[in-house]
């Protein structure tokens, strides 16, 4: 029995699905508020749910009864200042209950981080898996509760875990709908003007779960692996987008001190109205940073030949026009 943290998520979905039609046997948890994602409602018969919070041992240790791999995709995502450390003590905390049990069961793990995690390279230099986030010097709440998070499965592995941790890039795909990554399509979609200066790395949901599938199935353990297809540069990628809807594409270029106007604008206009800034400070900064990522070790490690991520913008501007 395969089991899935985070499976009503937008990757936890996509590696639900891929499993279950390879003929696996899968258990997925959730909270007793969340919905089955749409590309699940097909397969519900095939997938054993179970109402387990990663927060709450005791329903842990029922969902993993018989359980040999588990695959861990669950976590808080919040860009609130006032969730931050709610969020890393959920994220955290929930990671190192799962990390006990499978200590404790000797059943096999992989374990979504994020290049979140990882640290920024040297100018010219691509980041790679040995580069590590400075947290004393990180303000980014997400960051620092997959870094602490990362760190607890590592903990792990030094009690005899038998675990390998993905940091996958920015994971784009059609199901995304119109919330994450979907909403930068949706930005683009409705006229976006200004591009930024910095660049990402970029690669399909389907990827990032083939990976996964292809780690946990392999004889890899006490490793790290960035999951990325390409990097692009921010105007490259909102180009294509609009491309893809058939609109012109941003033209004007937002300079940090530009995103520093806007992100404060927004933290203005969310406290006025009660709602969520529409860009906050981290992501503000974020745009303007170039970031690119080695994939050389996933490659080797599997031999995987990533999807184009041009093709899968197309195929996100099909769904979304």
């Amino acid at each position: 029995m395969i089991l899935i943290t985070g499976a009503t998520g937008f990757l936890g979905a996509e590696l639900a699905k891929l499993l279950v039609n390879s003929g696996e046997s899968i258990r997925c948890t959730k909270r007793n508020t969340s919905a089955i994602p749409a590309i699940l409602a097909p397969l519900n018969g095939k997938i054993e749910w179970v109402d387990a919070d990663i927060m709450d041992m005791f329903a842990l240790e029922n969902a993993l009864q018989g359980v040999t791999q588990v695959y861990h995709c669950a976590a808080w995502v919040s860009l609130k200042e006032a969730d931050k450390k709610q969020m890393i003590r959920t994220n955290v905390t929930g990671t190192a209950n799962l990390v006990d049990l499978c200590v404790e069961k000797s059943i096999r793990l992989v374990h979504v981080s994020s290049i979140a995690a990882i640290g920024i390279a040297k100018p010219g230099e691509l980041t790679n898996e040995e580069h590590h986030l400075e947290e004393s010097t990180e303000n980014d709440g997400y960051a620092i509760s997959k870094l602490e998070s990362e760190m607890e499965v590592w903990r792990g592995i030094a009690e005899g875990l038998d675990a390998v941790v993905v940091n996958p890039s920015l994971i784009i795909g059609p199901s995304a709908g119109k919330a994450g990554s979907g909403a930068l399509f949706e930005t683009v979609r409705k006229g976006l003007k200004f591009y930024t200066i910095g660049s990402a790395g970029f690669v399909d949901v389907e990827d990032v779960a083939k990976s996964m599938i292809a780690l946990m199935n392999s004889p890899l353990t006490a490793e790290r692996y960035i999951i990325s297809a390409e990097n692009y540069t921010y105007k490259a990628i909102t180009t294509e987008i609009a491309q893809g809807f058939g609109i012109n594409p941003p033209t004007k270029l937002a300079k940090p001190w530009m995103m520093e106007v806007a992100w404060r604008g927004a933290a203005v206009a969310a406290a006025l109205t009660g709602g969520d800034p529409a860009i906050d400070k981290i992501s503000a900064q974020a745009a303007s940073i170039t970031r690119n990522f080695d994939n050389s070790k996933i490659k080797k490690a599997i031999g995987i030949e990533f999807k184009p991520v041009s093709e899968t913008i197309l195929e996100i501007c099909e769904v979304l026009k």
